[in-house]
């Protein structure tokens, strides 16, 4: 039997390998404290899910969904877009619900990039960007995210001849793993150059509703000319602490909706109607949970840098997200300094070179776990004395 050479490409997936050393720890008997996997801790209110139980029961509920799913769900989320970003969508022909932005931003690659296309993929990043372009036989041409430049793409620096050969441009704000975030300044230049080079501009922003400190994301869709060629991913996963229950939306160009939905009616076969009907709860209900979200995060924010601070490493405090990106100490690789906290106190945290190679020099810490653990880890960190690079 032989398996397909993308199989050979795939490199392991970093959550997944995680989620593997977790368990193999504890059970071996060790008190691990992981800051390595962003699934919210906090449960889904209990509106949302008295809605869902309450669909459950209807019968029509338990048979096949449409892939575009119900027309009351597309209008309850343009009702959302128009209430947080002041963006208006028309529900039949920009919007399409996903089974978890994931899902749609793996599928997205099939619709723009055919075999020896270019994506330009920023990097540090969310695997799936550049997993989705090589499934679709594409190639990735690497935007290198720095410190330097706020983690922001430096696109002067793109080659000429790969930028008329590119296909998609992929951008993450607020930024998953650095926690960066970028002004409507920063989404116009991406857009502006897009549309110079006819290039689909794919922008993942299911972050947007973490903010700290009274800082409020933008959607890219606020600026003008995105809808001309852009297709915005969200989801309610981080929203609503929904993780569990896989929806998210696409929103944008109306060709470029269309195109993903012809992909996924031949993959699958859309969000279970139950599960859409939740989602409108969470999305037309009272807003209250989000703020009491971003209370604990933040709070917990505020913990771990401290600990870091007093461990002495460099770290920013975020604006955004569910992640802090310190850098580690000098002498040591992401991987090698993951690896001691996991051996020597027992933390998981995510090496940054799981994000690619521009992220190599940080690790990223998840503030999705529950108030005890943090202060846990947070004390463990604090009483650690880190070791010489060598292991001395």
């Amino acid at each position: 039997m032989e398996f397909s050479s993308r199989l050979g490409k795939l490199k392991p997936y970093p959550f997944v390998e995680i989620s593997r050393i977790i368990a193999a720890k504890r059970a071996a008997g060790a008190d691990v404290v992981t800051f390595g996997i962003g699934d919210p801790d906090i449960p889904t209110p209990q509106p949302i899910i008295d809605r869902l139980l309450q669909a459950s029961q209807d019968p029509p509920n338990h048979r096949y969904p449409e892939t575009d799913g119900l027309p009351e769900m597309r209008r309850a989320m343009a009702h959302w877009y128009e209430n947080r970003f002041g963006v208006s969508l028309n529900p039949d022909t920009e919007v399409l619900p996903l089974i978890g932005a994931k899902e749609g931003i793996g599928h997205v690659a099939f619709c723009f990039l055919d075999p020896g296309d270019i994506a330009l993929i920023p990097d540090p990043a969310y695997p799936v960007y550049e997993v989705g372009t090589m499934f679709a036989g594409a190639e990735s041409h690497v935007m290198p995210l720095r410190e330097s430049n706020g983690w922001l793409p430096e696109l002067d620096a793109i080659p000429s001849e790969v930028a008329r050969a590119a296909k998609v441009m992929w951008l993450n704000y607020p930024n998953n793993p650095t926690s960066a975030v970028a002004s409507q300044e920063d989404f116009a230049s991406a857009i502006a150059y897009c549309r110079e080079h006819d290039i689909a501009l794919l922008h993942d922003a299911a972050y947007s509703e973490v903010g700290y400190d009274g800082y409020r994301a933008s959607s890219f869709l606020e600026v003008d000319g995105a809808r001309e060629i852009g297709l915005e991913f969200h989801s309610l996963s981080k929203s609503y602490n929904m993780t569990g229950w896989r929806i998210g939306m696409a929103v944008g160009n109306a060709d470029m909706v269309k195109a993903l939905f012809q992909i996924k009616a031949n993959l699958d076969s859309g969000i279970p109607q139950a599960i859409q009907e939740m989602a409108m709860e969470a999305l037309t209900g009272p807003q209250d949970c989000v703020q009491d979200n971003i209370t604990i995060y933040q709070r917990r924010r505020d913990r771990v840098i401290l600990a870091l601070q007093r461990m002495g490493l460099q770290v920013e405090v975020p604006r955004s997200s569910l992640y802090i990106w310190p850098r580690v100490p000098e002498g040591f690789t992401s991987a090698e300094f993951a690896a001691r906290l996991l051996e020597d106190i027992d933390i998981v945290v995510t090496p940054g070179s799981s994000y690619g190679q521009y992220g190599e020099g940080y690790i990223r810490l998840s503030l999705t776990t529950p108030d005890e653990q943090v202060e846990k880890g947070c004390q463990r960190l604090e009483s650690w004395t880190i070791p010489s690079p060598q292991g001395g």
